[in-house]
């Protein structure tokens, strides 16, 4: 399998890299390397009072994301990324310190889409083309492996929805409280 996904890799550097992205991409998944584009945007539909639901669920989303991939399965699978197997690839970024299982980049990307498609907000489907990028750049980067990026995507989605589900049973009973 690791064959397949090198050569996915190295289709990617061979037939897409070029001065243009080169330059793009790492400024791209900057955007993501400790979950900013996606924190700020919590917090500002979360400001929005028509969008408050929305932002409490990106961020509940978002928690239980950073807990699931960064906290617990990163350390359990430990899987080495591509860079450190095909050593000949010139890095574009800082070479990550962490597993490369699954893709956290990509995960928490995909963690607001599931919660945003969640609860039917209209920012899901930009957000998934955002999210979609910011998959591909990992793969472009030479960061993470086509399966990585597989994982981020569901574990990602599955925590967005888990994410939607605590935002929306936490509103439940505020205002269950709120009332007696």
């Amino acid at each position: 399998m690791q064959k397949v996904e090198l050569s996915i890799l190295d289709w990617i550097q061979q037939n897409l890299r070029g001065e243009w992205l080169d330059t793009i991409m790492p400024v791209f998944t900057q955007f993501n390397d400790n979950g900013e584009i996606w924190i700020a945007m919590a917090v500002i539909l979360f400001l929005l009072k028509k969008h408050r639901q929305a932002g409490l669920s990106v961020g509940a989303g978002l928690l239980v994301d950073l807990m699931v991939c960064n906290w617990t399965m990163k350390p359990l699978i430990g899987r080495v990324r591509p860079f450190m197997v095909n050593t000949a690839v010139e890095l574009l970024v800082k070479a990550p310190s962490s597993a490369s299982f699954p893709s956290g980049h990509t995960a928490s990307s995909f963690a607001v889409v599931g919660a945003l498609w969640a609860v039917k907000h209209p920012l899901w489907k930009p957000a998934a083309v955002v999210a979609a990028l910011m998959a591909f750049s990992r793969l472009y980067l030479y960061v993470h492996w086509p399966t990585d990026i597989l994982g981020g995507i569901v574990v990602g989605w599955l925590c967005g929805v888990l994410g939607a589900k605590i935002a929306a049973w936490g509103k439940a009973a505020f205002e269950k409280r709120k009332k007696t």
